[in-house]
Parts: C-alpha cells; structure tokens; sequence
C-alpha cells in the first residue's frame, strides 16, 4: 500500500517498504531520577525568544518527510512520549506504547527531515482504548479459561486519564465516556513533535490519519471510533526566575484562555492546532501533573523562564474531527517556507 511522502509543497507518493515483524531489545523507561534530557539543544533559544523577542538563534532550509511509524523509530517514540507525558512519563511504560505503535503498521505518520533511516521529529497515531487485549490463563475453583483483558499499558493509561478527569469538572464527562461499560469506542490521538518544528507539518499528518482509519474501517480493522480524545499540553506563564536575577525586557503577551478568549487568564499553547480542535470540540480542559519536577533536572528550564506546564485534553465526535482537520489546514497552510527549523513563528502569542 503506499504511503505518502511529502517534501515540499506537492505530495510524492512513494512505495514503502514493509516490515513483517520487529524486535526490540525489552527497554524500559528510565524513572524520572536518572532520565536522560530528551529536550532538544534549541529548547532555551526558543524560550528566550517567546519571553523577549528577542532571536538568537538561525533558521535552517530543511525538507520535511513523512513517513510510516517503523522499528528504527522505537527509541525516538519514547522520547517524544516522555515529552509529551510530562512529568508523569514515569507512570508508564513507554516502551510498551512505542510497541502499540509500531504494531499498528498502516496507521500513523512520522516526519523526518534526513531520510528514513533518521529520527522522527514528530509522531501522530491513534490507539483503540478498548481493543489492544493480551490473553490470561484464569483458573478457579477447578474451572479453566481464557481472560482476554487490555494490555497493562492500555490500563494504565485509562486509569491515568480517569484519575486526572475526575480533577477538573470540565473533563468529568469522561468518567462515563472511559468507563469500561460505556457504549463508546474512543481513540486516543498521541501527537507530539520537538518544539522547533513548525505547526504547518501537523495538518498533512492528520489528513492522512483520517484516510489511514478510512482503509482499516474498509478492510474490517477495529477502528470504527465514535470519539477521539486528543492528548496535548499547554503552559501557563508565571514569575520567571530568570526575571528576578536579571534586568532583561519581558515581552508582552495576550493571555488566552483554554477556549482562546482574552480574560486574563494566562494560558498558551504547545500545540497551536489545539485551539481550533477547541473549536469542534464537546469538551476539553486542563490537568495537573502529579510528579513534581524534580529539583536540578532540565525539565526546570521551563520554569526558569517562567512557563508552568499542565497537561491538556480534547473530546471530539468522531464527525468533527475532519472538519478540524479541513480547518487546520487552512490556518496552518505547508509551504516552502515553512520548512525550516527554528521558532515556529505560532508560538507568539
């Protein structure tokens, strides 16, 4: 089946070699006293510039690729997991998610900029919360049988969601929309990219997702959703400690809140694509990270400059994700120019 591949404003599209299995070595997550920095080195010039406008960095020209999730991306979905998971990375396993993926050969993008073999800069997929099952052997009082329960990744991700929803009264609706009686088949949308990379490589993932869950519904798959929930982050500007020590000018900011109107309340987007998912959504909403960050680790960097990180999550029905989609595209257009790496000029609030 081919997939396509885009590297510059017309689509190419470009047969892909498939791999019949993988293997991987068993890694686990590393816990959050010895994980290594997965932030990219660009991290402090970009936070810098939002803060002060100030741009001390350089653009680079590069083309974009997109291309199928693939074993050689193992090690690069953990690290983008444990970005996009926050804190929290450490609840789970992110290996076992990196597998999902991977297992789900037709479904999901990455984009890379230095061929196949390279690492992925961003990852977009959806997971079945109600049909990744491993089977168990059960025996009791002399019966024999066969359990087919969710994978204990699958498991602690709802329970996590589940636990974070009930925090926040705009997300409780998804302690009925998640519980396991539900009639509801939601998909989970992971999507997380580096930071430097432009938003305009977001919407072609997205539009071939749709497509990707179009085939499998065709050929039978289990990928019939009637909601998806999106899983993303934003942050929340607060006293910098970089401000207290030096004299340097803040850059004024237009606070929105998490429906993108300006009343003073200081939130702002990792991922600028979430306000117009907000637009089509039935219901979205913020939640704390329950792992502080702990003292002298890189991730203090945003707070050094005066960002708070929250986790962020999005209910949509399954009908209006392609009309977000169409209108994502037209916010965020791919161009030549959009293929650099640096600011992405929608993180000015």
């Amino acid at each position: 089946m081919p997939k396509r591949k885009h590297t510059d404003d017309n689509f190419d599209y470009t047969t892909k070699e498939e791999d019949s299995e993988h293997e991987f070595s068993g890694l686990e997550e590393s816990s959050s006293d010895d994980s290594e920095d997965v932030s990219p080195p660009v991290l402090p010039y970009i936070l810098n510039s939002l803060l002060t406008g100030a741009k001390e960095y350089e653009e680079i020209p590069v083309d974009f690729e997109w291309f199928d999730p693939q074993k050689q991306d193992f090690e690069g979905f953990q690290m983008l997991l444990r970005q996009l998971l926050g804190t929290d990375a450490s609840f789970f396993h992110l290996g076992a998610i990196a597998d999902l993926i991977l297992d789900q050969k037709l479904l999901g993008s990455t984009v890379k900029t230095d061929g196949n073999e390279s690492d992925p800069h961003a990852v977009l997929t959806v997971l079945n919360l109600k049909q990744h099952k491993v089977r168990n052997f059960c025996r009791y009082a002399g019966y024999k049988a066969d359990i087919w329960q969710n994978k204990p990744v699958i498991k602690d991700l709802v329970h996590y969601l589940l636990d974070r929803a009930s925090t926040d009264p705009s997300l409780s609706p998804l302690l009925s929309l998640l519980a396991p009686n539900s009639g509801t088949e939601v998909g989970l949308i992971l999507s997380e990219r580096w930071v430097n990379i432009a938003t305009e490589v977001v919407p072609p993932m997205y539009e071939m997702l749709l497509e990707e869950i179009q085939w499998a519904i065709d050929d039978k798959e289990p990928y019939t959703f009637s909601h998806y929930l999106v899983w993303s982050k934003i942050y929340h500007a607060t006293p910098s400690v970089l401000d207290e020590t030096t004299n340097r000018p803040m850059k004024k900011m237009k606070p929105k809140s998490s429906n993108g109107v300006n009343d003073g309340q200081s939130m702002y987007y990792f991922h600028p694509e979430d306000e117009i998912l907000h637009n089509h959504a039935i219901l979205h909403g913020n939640f704390n990270y329950k792992t502080p960050v702990p003292e002298g680790d890189s991730r203090n960097a945003f707070q050094d400059f005066g960002i708070t990180p929250q986790g962020h999550l999005i209910m949509l029905e399954a009908g209006a994700l392609k009309s977000a989609v169409g209108a994502m595209k037209a916010e965020f257009p791919f161009s030549p120019a959009a293929s650099k790496m640096g600011m992405d000029e929608s993180w000015s609030p």
